[in-house]
C-alpha cells in the first residue's frame, strides 16, 4: 500500500482515535477571560461548559461548580475562543490533530476535499473517533478544465453545479478563475435558491470589487484584487487603493487576505534551497508523508522573478481593508502550500497580519469573532462561536500569558477544548509524538 492510500484510508486516525464518549460537564476556575467581544479581558472568572455550549460565565466569588464537573485551573492563565482558519485543503484525517494542537477548532474547507472525507470526517470529529475542529465545505467550480479541477461550461451547468454541492452537504460555493460572467451570475442565482453563499477567487470575467455587487459573499486572497482591481500592476496612486477598499467595504463582504501564503511562496520562489529547509522543519515530521512528498515536487521554487513588491503591496493593501472596516478573516491555504504546516501556520498568519499594521486585537478577531460572525451570517443553522459567551460552542484555548499582548503564546496553548471535548497539552504532545511515531520509516518525502 503507498503512503497516499494509507493516509487517505485513514487507517492512523482509527488507531489514535479519541474517545467516543460525549463531552460532559467541565469548568475553568478562576482564568482571565479573553472574550473577543470587545478589547478587553474579565479577570478571575469562572466558565462552565456543559456538553459542546458554554453555559456560563461570572465571578469566581460567586460561582459555584457542581460536584462532578470536572475543574480545570485556570489560575494565572487566560481563556481565549479557539482560532479559525478559513482557507485550507487539508484532505487527510491525521492532519486534522495539527489543527486542534494549535488551537484551531473551526476551519473552512476551500474545494477539493475527496467525497469519503466530506462525507465521513464530520460526524468522526463529533462523536470524538477524530480529534480535530468544526469544518466547513466550498465546492469549488472553475469555468475551464485546463487545471483538472471541477468545471461548467455553461449556465445549466452552474446551476446543476449548484444544486450538486447543496445535495452532498457543502456549504459554500467557492468559484474560481474562469467562469464566464453568464455562469457566475447562474452561479449566485441558484446558490440563493439552494441557501448556499458564494466566496472564492476573482473571477477575471467578473472583476473585483464588481463580483461582490453581484452576490459573491467573500474574496480567498487579497492578491485576487492585484489581479482584477489593478491589473496585475502595483497602483502608484495611493487613492486607487483607497478607492477599491472603500468599495469592498461598501459591497458587505469578506476578505480573506491569506498574506501568510503568498509570503511563503514569495520565500521559495525560484529558491530550491528554501523548500528543503522547509522540509528540514522537525514540525513536518508531524504531517502525513504524502503531504511531504507533494510539497517536495512542488514547482514554486523552479520559478523565476520577485515576488516581494506584491508582497510588500498586498500588506498595504490589507491595512487599507482594515481601516475601510472591510472584516478580515484569517486563512493559510494549509497544508497545499509547501511551508503551510496545519495549525502552525495560523500563527504565521497572524504574524503578517499585525506586520501589515494591524492591532493584536484586530488580527485576533480575524480568527475568532469576525469567522463566527461570518459563519453564522451564511451556514443556515451553523453554531454559535468565535466569542467566550454563554450560549456559545465550547471552542477555547487556554493560554499561559495574554494574547492581547502577546500573540506568540497561541503557539504554545496549555490546553485546547474543541466542540466540549478538552485536551492537556500534554495529552495534545502525546498524540503527536504517536503521530510522528507512526510514520517512521516514510521518510522526509512520504517515500
Amino acid at each position: 500500500m503507498t503512503p497516499k492510500t494509507l493516509w487517505a484510508a485513514g487507517f492512523l486516525t482509527a488507531c489514535l482515535a479519541a474517545s467516543a464518549a460525549p463531552p460532559g460537564q467541565s469548568a475553568f476556575v478562576d482564568v482571565t477571560v479573553v472574550p473577543m467581544d470587545r478589547n478587553r479581558t474579565l479577570p478571575h472568572q469562572t466558565v462552565l461548559v456543559s456538553g459542546t455550549t458554554i453555559t456560563t460565565i461570572g465571578p469566581v466569588a460567586g460561582a459555584r461548580v457542581p460536584d462532578g464537573v470536572t475543574r480545570i485551573d485556570g489560575r494565572g492563565a487566560y481563556l481565549l475562543p479557539g482560532l479559525a482558519d478559513m482557507h485550507t485543503h487539508v484532505n487527510e484525517p491525521d492532519a486534522l490533530l495539527l489543527y486542534t494542537a494549535n488551537g484551531v477548532t473551526t476551519i473552512l474547507h476551500m474545494g477539493l476535499a475527496p467525497a469519503d472525507f466530506v462525507d465521513h470526517v464530520r460526524g468522526e470529529i463529533a462523536d470524538g473517533r477524530t480529534v480535530g475542529p468544526r469544518i466547513y465545505f466550498g465546492f469549488m467550480v472553475d469555468g475551464s478544465p485546463e487545471w483538472g479541477r471541477p468545471y461548467v461550461q455553461n449556465p445549466e451547468q452552474a446551476r446543476a453545479a449548484v444544486v450538486f454541492a447543496k445535495g452532498n452537504g457543502y456549504d459554500f460555493i467557492k468559484l474560481y478563475n474562469a467562469v464566464t460572467v453568464a455562469e457566475f451570475d447562474a452561479i449566485v442565482a441558484e446558490s440563493r435558491r439552494q441557501g448556499l453563499a458564494v466566496i472564492g477567487h476573482g473571477v477575471r470575467a467578473v472583476g473585483l470589487p464588481d463580483a461582490l455587487f453581484r452576490g459573491q459573499v467573500m474574496v480567498a486572497h487579497a492578491e485576487e484584487f492585484y489581479y482584477t482591481a489593478f491589473h496585475n500592476e502595483i497602483p502608484k496612486d495611493p487613492a486607487e487603493i483607497e478607492r477599491v477598499a472603500q468599495a469592498t467595504r461598501d459591497s458587505g463582504a469578506y476578505v480573506t487576505p491569506n498574506l501568510s501564503t503568498f509570503a511563503v511562496i514569495a520565500r521559495q520562489w525560484g529558491r530550491p534551497e528554501v523548500v528543503k529547509e522547509m522540509l528540514a522543519d522537525p514540525r513536518v515530521s508531524y504531517l502525513v508523508p504524502s503531504t511531504r512528498w507533494d510539497w517536495s515536487q512542488s514547482d514554486y521554487a523552479h520559478r523565476t522573478g520577485d515576488l516581494s513588491p506584491v508582497l510588500a503591496f498586498l500588506a498595504r493593501f490589507t491595512k487599507a481593508l482594515a481601516d475601510h472596516g472591510v472584516p478580515l478573516l484569517t486563512g493559510t491555504d494549509s497544508p497545499a502550500i509547501p511551508g503551510m504546516l496545519p495549525g502552525y501556520s495560523l500563527h504565521d498568519d497572524l504574524r503578517t497580519l499585525t506586520d501589515a499594521g494591524l492591532s493584536r486585537y484586530q488580527a485576533l478577531e480575524c480568527a475568532t469573532r469576525v469567522p463566527g460572525e461570518f459563519l453564522g451570517k451564511f451556514v443556515v443553522g451553523a453554531e454559535r462561536f468565535g466569542t467566550v459567551s454563554a450560549g456559545s460552542r465550547a471552542d477555547l484555548v487556554l493560554l499561559a500569558r495574554n494574547p492581547l499582548e502577546d500573540l506568540d503564546t497561541l503557539r504554545t496553548p496549555l490546553g485546547v477544548m474543541s466542540s466540549g471535548r478538552y485536551l492537556s497539552r500534554s495529552e495534545l504532545s502525546a498524540r503527536l509524538e504517536q503521530q510522528k511515531e507512526s510514520y517512521a520509516g516514510f521518510g522526509g518525502s512520504g517515500r
